[in-house]
């Protein structure tokens, strides 16, 4: 009891309220809501810091920036439920989605901005000249029709991933440990409306997540960047629940080595082989794999974590 009016105090405020609001259409930093609401960041800082204290809202950190969001449970359950009385003509709750607009715009312009700066090449599908769409229907393919249940997408990129099997899904997070690829997959995220979906920043070798949370495990063109591809696919399936699914889309053993060094690959490709043995030490079942033709051939990779006996 004291917890839940801990939190009907901590709501009970015009702009705690709207801030609420707002963290349910997604993540937004301080600065953002300072652009949204027109009040001092020391303010909104204060509110933030009530909210957060009463578990109404989550921060996360990334680089210069803490990230906003509503939490899980029972308290995302209140926040929702205090918000559906909110009515959508109030003029401030009006006024503020239209400065959300604004906002997510900007946030789309300084990440692009950061990839020109950088020369970073951040869709690399079409920099390789690979098929994306036939990618995409192959992946559909390999999973099963119907709800999916919960869905990670380790190296997720601008979410493109999450995107894709959006409509499925009951809730999708994507991994990432690039802020400017996070920044992009949000303002996409949030442009699309997919309030069930978000991105955080994190080690694919150490996800900050608890076993068997997820249902489905997408990884994809990342593992051909990675030190230790045999450890992060044994992270993968530590957080798929028993029976869960594995993905991972990437390609096939190659012989462009200029290519590979030119983007920086750390493997080129993968043989079925090696693969196979990864994910059976990671206590997944390898299911047969299936090749998207292109310049470079793209391998998916399906596996089952199989039932503890």
């Amino acid at each position: 009891m004291d917890r839940l009016l801990a939190g009907l105090r901590a709501a009970a405020d015009p702009t705690r309220l709207r801030l609420l609001a707002l963290a349910a259409r997604g993540p937004f930093c301080v600065s953002e809501f300072t652009a949204i609401l027109g009040q001092s960041q020391p303010r909104l800082s204060r509110h933030l810091r009530l909210l957060c204290e009463a578990g109404l809202l989550e921060r996360s950190r990334e680089g210069a920036h803490a990230w906003f969001t509503l939490p899980g449970g029972a308290a995302g359950t209140l926040v929702r439920a205090i918000l559906a009385r909110l009515p959508d003509d109030d003029p401030l709750v009006q006024a503020d989605k239209r400065k959300v607009v604004r906002v997510l715009a900007e946030r789309a312009r300084i990440a692009s901005e950061s990839f020109a700066k950088q020369g970073a090449d951040w869709d690399e599908m079409r920099a390789l000249g690979l098929p994306a769409s036939d990618v995409s229907e192959a992946l559909l393919a390999l999973l099963p029709e119907g709800r999916l249940g919960r869905l990670i997408d380790i190296g997720t990129g601008t979410g493109g991933a999450l995107t894709l099997f959006a409509p499925r899904i009951a809730e999708g997070l994507g991994i990432d440990a690039s802020p400017a690829m996070l920044a992009l997959a949000r303002t996409r995220l949030a442009r699309e409306g997919l309030q069930h979906c978000a991105v955080k920043r994190a080690d694919m070798y150490r996800l900050p997540l608890p076993d068997g949370g997820f249902d489905v495990a997408i990884v994809q063109m990342v593992l051909h960047y990675a030190e230790d591809p045999a450890e992060a696919l044994m992270e993968a399936a530590r957080v798929l629940s028993p029976d869960g699914r594995l993905v991972v889309v990437d390609l096939a053993r190659h012989r462009r080595q200029r290519t590979a060094e030119r983007l920086a690959h750390r493997w080129p490709g993968f043989s079925d082989e090696e693969m196979a043995g990864w994910l059976s030490a990671a206590g997944l079942k390898p299911r047969p794999a299936t090749t998207v033709p292109g310049p470079m051939p793209v391998r998916l990779w399906p596996a089952v974590r199989e039932l503890a006996h």
